[in-house]
């Protein structure tokens, strides 16, 4: 007879917690009494989700709301365990099999702290870990410069990271000025484009370079592109909230105000956010 519950009781052991979430996964897929929701995932069905609860860390993280982090991170370490549990099944591999791949590469890349190597600052860890990691993907017959670079990354930060293998080669602009000036040449070229009227496909190319210079300039600036405009998404955010919040005070929307009111709000909102 089958144990009517499959899954053991809480601990406070971190191995027995993650056997219990491993228990709880094999539970979901179970073929018979699983979850059929979860019974029917795949790898390319489950992508998606882990996206997803990958910016809802960051999210937590940058609301400093450690109480939402926590289980953010569960939710993000479930989906881990659901890759695994998927591997299993097709025999490909197991959560050990991903824990052991994962410590060992961190041994590997980490050579001044689990063998004799020194290393005297980040800067030379740096050099180091780059050097490891074009190791392993001339392993992998990835010889080219940008290879390896995932295409489903954020567009912004695969920009980023596409100019700065670029950049170990010498293919870089010298400083952030050089960047902004071709910020400009690109702007002008976008101001021309709609001037004459350009096809949409048009606008998009020159636009695209506008937001590719962007992430570079980011990068010349030692700043990270998404974080910039996750910044900027919750500064619009806020003072576009503090908009409707006075409007509403006058019995008003948004849609009632004229642009002028709307600007002066905003103006007001912008002046009493602290400096």
């Amino acid at each position: 007879m089958r144990d009517p519950n499959p899954c053991p009781p809480p601990a406070a052991d971190p191995g027995a917690a993650i056997r219990r979430l491993i228990a709880v996964m094999a539970a979901l897929r179970d073929p018979v009494r699983g979850c059929p929701w979860d019974r029917e995932q795949s790898f390319d069905t489950i992508a998606p989700y882990t996206i997803e609860e990958a910016y809802e860390v960051a999210d937590a993280i940058a609301r400093r709301d450690w109480d939402a982090l926590k289980d953010e991170l569960g939710d993000l370490l479930f989906q881990v365990v659901y890759y695994a549990q998927m591997g299993a099944e097709d025999g490909r591999f197991d959560f050990t099999a991903i824990a052991s791949a994962i410590a060992d590469k961190m041994v590997r890349r980490h050579p001044h702290v689990f063998g004799t190597e020194s290393r005297e600052d980040a800067e030379a860890q740096s050099r180091a870990w780059e050097a490891q990691k074009a190791e392993e993907r001339a392993a992998r017959a990835e010889t080219g410069v940008l290879d390896g670079v995932p295409v489903a990354l954020p567009a912004l930060t695969r920009a980023l990271k596409l100019t700065r293998r670029a950049a170990r080669v010498g293919f870089d602009w010298p400083d952030p000025q050089a960047v902004l000036a071709k910020l400009a040449e690109e702007t002008k070229e976008l101001q021309d484009e709609i001037a004459a009227g350009a096809s949409s496909d048009r606008l998009a190319d020159e636009l695209g370079d506008m937001l590719f210079v962007l992430a570079n300039l980011a990068r010349k600036l030692d700043l990270d592109p998404e974080t910039c405009l996750r910044q900027a998404n919750a500064k619009f955010e806020r003072r576009f909230r503090a908009i409707e919040q006075a409007l509403a005070h006058e019995g008003k929307s948004p849609a009632d105000a004229t642009l002028a009111e709307m600007e002066a709000l905003w103006t007001g909102a912008k002046q009493a956010e602290p400096r």
